[in-house]
């Protein structure tokens, strides 16, 4: 990969492990008798469940094209919590979220679920990687909810790319970033990349901080070359998967001087408190002088202009 990849020592064996597994670091993921697991007709069901909550969202769409903004923003947020309890998992909201308006919405990166769980209470246009247009399913989904997919390889591209957010915020339009442009753990996290705060900035918008933390972590993280069906297994296997999310206090962008102030703060919001932080999450991500601005749904994503994409995930 090119080298201004953004990367997280994240690993599937590292990482992902169900809770009381006894493994150590680097050893092949497993299970022992009595961990806290799903039997498989009710991973069956719940994997169905939401496998068919996601398509009749793809089936339902063009129909709410007619719709006013404030019913379709509606009944996205139903649905993405619908495809979220779908698949077994437990969210709760805190916080107090940004009233309507333009806002760049940013988040750490844990899991393909971050999409769904943001979309739930600050749905927006989110920004991926090019790849996921051409994904079977999620990639009419992604396109026909104004993602904007960025090509990562094109270091170039980069400014269009800031150019295309920064015109959907102007516009009144709510976009969502995970700056990290990479998936992490959840517990360890990676730098916020400056550049994507920029559209925050000429657009004259405020940036709206998600921390986004799941219990047991194990069960949801999705990193590395994790595959997406192994983390769609883990989850739907998983008893009593929880996902906290917590919308932090909005940050005026005419209050700090440049991108880098803002990012900052932004990371310091986002951030776990320093008591409970490993000392894995000091590492940053490797590096940062090409300032990619961060693609989003999942792993490792870059830029390209008009339009958006993470890197693995559903979008």
């Amino acid at each position: 990969m090119p080298p201004w990849f953004p990367t997280a020592p994240c690993t599937p064996g590292r990482c992902t492990a169900h809770p009381g597994t006894g493994h150590r670091a680097g050893d092949r993921v497993g299970r022992r008798p009595g961990t806290a697991t799903a039997g498989p007709l009710r991973a069956l069901a719940r994997l169905a469940a939401g496998a068919g909550t996601v398509l009749l969202g793809v089936l339902l769409a063009p129909g709410t094209a007619p719709l006013p903004s404030a019913t379709r923003l509606a009944l996205v947020r139903c649905w993405a919590r619908t495809v979220v309890r779908a698949f077994g998992v437990r969210a709760r909201y805190t916080g107090n979220p940004a009233p309507a308006g333009p806002l760049l919405v940013v988040a750490n990166h844990v899991s393909w679920l971050d999409v769904p769980l943001l979309a739930a209470v600050l749905p927006g246009r989110a920004v991926a990687k090019a790849e996921v247009r051409h994904w079977p399913v999620l990639g009419t989904l992604a396109a026909l909810g104004g993602t904007l997919f960025v090509e990562r390889d094109r270091l170039r591209a980069l400014p269009g790319t800031v150019r295309a957010v920064t015109g959907a915020l102007a516009d009144g339009g709510r976009v969502v970033v995970f700056p990290e442009g990479s998936t992490w753990c959840g517990r360890a996290g990676g730098r916020f990349r400056p550049a994507v705060f920029q559209a925050a900035l000429d657009a004259g918008c405020a940036v709206q901080p998600v921390r986004i933390a799941y219990r047991p972590t194990e069960g949801a993280a999705y990193v590395g070359d994790d595959p997406l069906g192994a983390s769609l297994w883990r989850v739907v296997t998983t008893r009593r998967l929880t996902a906290e999310v917590h919308a932090a206090d909005p940050l005026p962008g005419g209050r700090y001087p440049d991108r880098r102030a803002l990012a900052a703060a932004a990371e310091r919001a986002v951030a776990r408190p320093a008591a409970l932080r490993p000392a894995t999450a000091q590492r940053a991500v490797a590096s940062d002088s090409a300032n990619l601005s961060p693609p989003s749904v999942h792993q490792r994503a870059m830029p390209r202009p008009a339009a958006a994409s993470s890197s693995r995930t559903p979008s």
